[in-house]
């Protein structure tokens, strides 16, 4: 198996066979193992890949945490006094139970995705918590809020794992950070987008028929909604499926997209998932690391998603103005998130990021829990999405970097997520009423989960150099005795030659 260093090395080093078309016909009957590219040539089609992908999945993502966490900013536009939760844990289970059945249905959701392909299901997932999101706009008590946000679990469980994996269908290890960093990124562009729009949105006139009035933050979901229905229905024009058949490219430029990834993986991206796949992804030490590293980055983001316009409210700033100061601190976490995406594909380490950024949170969340000034309170929050957002993508990239075959990242995906979003669950009871309006015991929890994340990033960066080195002093060989070559490049990241990414 290559590594890393080789792959490249052979890559900068080869020659395109012909540029011509007749070249091009007769490049057809060359085997894929023996297919040669220039450096640029393979540039030029990972722009054309970034293009066709990236931006739509962007989209589609921020759309998905966009009806996720509008229940946050519906809350203090009359939902909580409409459906009586007001008072209680009624909100806070309201939003556990979305949670649960989410991490339930990840990793069944990411396997029927790698068997039937993303092009049309992702987009059913799509429409799927749009159709949702706009039914919300008509429920008239918790009961009803109670189904439509176990419904809303259901379709949204498959979107994140979903997209991560299909980005990784189509880009090697040192450049699925970043793309993954800006798709991820629609998370915090949702936050800043979301309360800009309940905004307005809340503003609209009352209308509807005489027994389904729509008005207030019944108007957030019923548009939010429909908004999501129409690029659900319209994202499999542009979406394609494979490397291997995307419409965009030539019938060379495929060969190339596709073979790189094999060269680089030494699998199959049409393998089916198999009961050793999803061995290899559960008992990997490394992506436990990465899942709770994911787990506890999710009770920060999650919560904030949710919470920041009541946590903004109680500083003493009506409605609106929480509804709009809550827009800076997402933009912001925005930008460094893809920043650091960047930088960390570009210099082929995650740990050393995710650490950094954590201490950040971890300052921010020192000065919510210690500190009375509403001004640097306020200062504090965009410390805490700076530092944190990073951190998904981080942990998430961290783990499909260091699962060899598309196999086993296809459940390393949805496994790492799953064990993740119950940071989400978490993430529900930190900030309850009974705590309002300093939530000294969100903040806690919150600082205590930022200090872990920091010692994660620091283990999995110990833990990776420690087997590199094992390898790379033949420590790992024996796993190699016995097993025919296809036996050994089945072992995937277990392989006495691969090398893991720290």
């Amino acid at each position: 198996m290559d590594s890393e260093k080789e792959v490249a090395h052979q890559i900068e080093h080869s020659r395109i066979r012909s540029s011509s078309k007749d070249g091009e016909l007769s490049d057809a009957s060359v085997p894929d193992s023996e297919l040669e590219w220039s450096a640029d040539e393979e540039r030029a089609i990972r722009r054309k890949i970034d293009w066709h992908t990236v931006p739509l999945v962007t989209l589609l993502y921020m759309l998905c945490f966009l009806d996720r966490v509008n229940i946050g900013n519906a809350r203090i536009q009359g939902l909580a006094k409409d459906l009586d939760m007001l008072t209680g844990v009624r909100f806070n289970w309201a939003l556990s139970i979305f949670y649960i059945v989410y991490l339930l249905v990840e990793v069944p959701s990411n396997i029927i995705l790698k068997r039937v392909g993303p092009r049309f299901y992702l987009p059913l997932l799509v429409c799927g918590f749009g159709v949702v999101s706009l039914s919300t706009a008509f429920v008239v008590n918790f009961e009803g809020l109670m189904v439509a946000r176990v419904f809303l679990g259901i379709f949204e469980g498959g979107a994140m794992p979903g997209m991560a994996f299909f980005l990784s269908c189509f880009y090697k290890r040192n450049e699925l950070l970043f793309r993954m960093g800006i798709y991820v990124s629609a998370a915090s562009i949702a936050g800043a987008f979301g309360g800009l729009l309940a905004t307005g949105l809340s503003r609209i006139p009352e209308w509807g028929a005489a027994g389904a009035r729509i008005h207030t933050w019944r108007n957030i979901f019923f548009f939010e909604g429909l908004i999501t229905m129409i690029v659900g229905a319209l994202a499999p024009i542009w979406m394609p499926t494979t490397p291997s058949d995307a419409y965009f490219l030539t019938p060379r430029e495929r060969r190339i997209a596709a073979e790189r990834l094999v060269r680089e993986h030494k699998a199959d991206p049409a393998e089916k998932v198999t009961w050793r796949d999803l061995k290899h992804a559960v008992l990997c030490i490394h992506n436990y690391t990465c899942a709770l590293g994911f787990f506890l980055i999710n009770i920060t983001v999650q919560g904030l998603s949710v919470f920041m316009p009541t946590i903004l409210n109680d500083l003493g700033w009506t409605n609106t103005q929480a509804q709009l100061y809550s827009v800076p601190p997402y933009v912001a976490a925005c930008l460094v998130a893809i920043a650091v995406a960047y930088g960390s594909d570009k210099t082929h380490q995650r740990g050393i990021w995710l650490a950094a950024f954590s201490c950040l949170a971890l300052v921010g969340f020192a000065i919510l829990r210690w500190v009375d000034n509403p001004n640097v309170r306020y200062m504090a929050v965009y410390f805490v999405t700076v530092g944190a957002y990073p951190g998904g993508p981080g942990f998430l990239s961290w783990a499909m970097n260091n699962s060899a075959g598309p196999a086993v990242r296809a459940v390393t995906s949805g496994y790492v997520v799953t064990l993740g979003t119950i940071g989400g669950i978490v993430a529900t009871w930190t900030y309850i009423p009974a705590d309002a309006p300093k939530y000294y015991t969100g903040h806690t929890i919150n600082l205590g989960g930022q200090i872990a994340v920091v010692a994660l990033a620091v283990f999995g960066i110990l833990y990776c150099m420690y087997e590199n080195k094992a390898r790379l002093a033949g420590k790992r060989d024996h796993r190699l005795e016995g097993l025919t070559e296809e036996e050994q490049e089945k072992l995937g990241s277990r392989h006495p030659r691969y090398r893991y990414w720290t």
